[in-house]
């Protein structure tokens, strides 16, 4: 989720933090952060559940309690004055962070099956080769005898998993 205008997140400008939102706060977050005329990101999957016989459709934050936004200084007071956070992280490698969440928006949009993960990956960190998501890095995982691509956001120790075929990618040094 980017704020209405803006095709990507590459669009915005201006020093990036990470808000630690109150549990469960991320959209309303996001919702006053366009009021206030903030830039922000919010990586949401589709996910499907069944209740009460209908199935229902959902979009939930890749990253719960964590919303990426950029400004100045007032951009950033502006967001504490919300009262929708807990703290604000300061992003020291600003390159870095916009670099991983360049990666993760494009799997986000590639529609591809893509599933929250929770922990630090440990692995070989590989680039994917070809196809619409070249360059994309990540460490490759394997659970269930399916191959993914374990893109992270370091600063938080969480990442997200991008299905895809092992010969798709190619080992960095």
């Amino acid at each position: 989720m980017l704020p209405p205008g803006a095709v990507s997140l590459s669009e915005l400008s201006g020093t990036w933090w990470i808000a630690h939102t109150k549990s469960r706060a991320e959209k309303v977050f996001c919702w006053e952060l366009l009021d206030r005329g903030c830039g922000y990101f919010l990586p949401v999957i589709e996910k499907i559940r069944f209740s009460g016989g209908r199935k229902r459709v959902g979009l939930l934050p890749l990253f719960p309690s964590y919303v990426f936004f950029c400004g100045d200084w007032r951009a950033r007071y502006s967001a504490l004055t919300t009262n929708r956070l807990c703290t604000v992280l300061e992003v020291k490698d600003q390159e870095k962070l916009v670099q991983e969440l360049l990666w993760i928006e494009a799997a986000v949009k590639s529609k591809r099956p893509l599933d929250i993960y929770p922990h630090a990956a440990i692995g070989r960190t590989c680039r994917i080769r070809s196809g619409p998501l070249a360059g994309i890095q990540g460490v490759v995982v394997q659970e269930n005898n399916v191959t993914g691509l374990a893109l992270q956001v370091s600063l938080l120790g969480q990442g997200a998993v991008l299905s895809i075929h092992p010969d798709l990618l190619e080992p960095i040094n």
